[in-house]
């Protein structure tokens, strides 16, 4: 419930607005705030966008910009505008934590530090890009706190300015809706549905991603060798590539090779296991996850997933393998 609450604070915040720009139609004058945005002549850009990248380092409400570019810069040139700004500000914030304030942004990043610290060390600049398409932690304290990450700074100035886009279009078409709405202009509709229609794709892709990574159980690496070196029977399918199974990671001995794309067609090879633990593993945890409701479906009872796949598995200096296993998929499980 805590983590929906910011999120129903901003349509309140976005509902209140339209309501009283409704009502107060006839004192807003959007020719004014054309009129006052090109008496700043060239500018007018480089100010708000320098006053959007302030307020993301003062932790200032991002919202209130995107909306307010829309309405002062139109739909095109006020979307790079706000997303120079947005891009221009996180980087500060990032530096700033690396350089300058790391002790103070670990101590308010709190539990969170940990996570973003371990989702980079796992997917890099990915996870970067996924923190910012799905808003699952608070905006202006990320950026902080991916400062505090190994990611180099080219990457995460590139994750988040490609990744930051979708939000900030929606934004920037909402608040140039709202301004054509106050004109009268008939458009105003179609481009106030279309930023709303965008933003709730944002606002679902948590639950969204949350439930399909809830359907997958999870097992660490320690506790899969633990059950290896007890002679626990379990069957280990590695559902990377055949040239990452083998690659500089190595793969699990006597780990099955199935890449995912094949899984499907081959996942007959494995049926007489139905009712033995299997253990999926990747790279991370992305591919293997999405393996397990292939074999679920398929009548599979006790599926695992590897907590950050051969990436935690290295890092714990656990045995590897590099070269290819030469094993029928329907041996004796080890």
């Amino acid at each position: 419930m805590r983590a929906l609450l910011p999120r129903l604070a901003l349509v309140l915040v976005l509902a209140l607005a339209a309501l009283l720009a409704a009502l107060n139609r006839e004192r807003l004058d959007a020719a004014a705030l054309a009129d006052w945005v090109a008496g700043l002549g060239m500018w007018a850009p480089l100010i708000f966008a320098t006053l959007f990248a302030s307020g993301t380092v003062l932790f200032l409400p991002g919202a209130v910009f995107g909306l307010a570019g829309g309405a002062l810069f139109g739909p095109f040139l006020g979307s790079i505008i706000n997303l120079a700004g947005a891009t221009l500000g996180a980087t500060l914030a990032f530096f700033i934590a690396r350089y300058l304030a790391a002790d103070w942004v670990s101590r308010q990043a709190g539990g969170r530090l940990k996570q973003l610290v371990d989702g980079v060390d796992a997917e890099g600049w990915r996870f970067v890009a996924f923190v910012r398409l799905v808003p699952l932690f608070p905006f202006n304290l990320s950026n902080y706190a991916l400062g505090l990450t190994r990611i180099p700074a080219t990457h995460y100035i590139l994750a988040s300015l490609l990744a930051m886009a979708p939000g900030t279009f929606a934004y920037t078409w909402l608040g140039y809706a709202g301004r054509e709405a106050l004109a009268g202009e008939a458009s105003a509709i179609r481009f106030g549905l279309l930023g709303l229609g965008v933003l709730a794709a944002i606002l679902v892709l948590p639950r969204l991603i949350g439930r399909l990574r809830e359907s997958a159980d999870w097992i660490e690496a320690d506790e899969l060798k633990r059950r290896l070196d007890a002679g626990e029977p379990v069957v280990i399918v590695d559902v990377r590539g055949p040239d990452e199974f083998t690659g500089e990671l190595g793969h699990i001995r006597a780990a099955r090779n199935l890449p995912l794309p094949e899984l499907e067609r081959r996942i007959g090879e494995l049926m007489a296991f139905q009712a033995v633990p299997l253990v999926l593993v990747c790279r991370t945890d992305r591919r293997s996850a999405n393996a397990a409701s292939v074999f679920r479906a398929a009548g599979f009872k006790h599926v695992a997933v590897l907590r950050q796949g051969m990436v935690r598995w290295n890092r714990r200096a656990l045995p590897i393998e590099r070269h290819p296993v030469a094993q029928e998929a329907g041996g004796k499980p080890t």
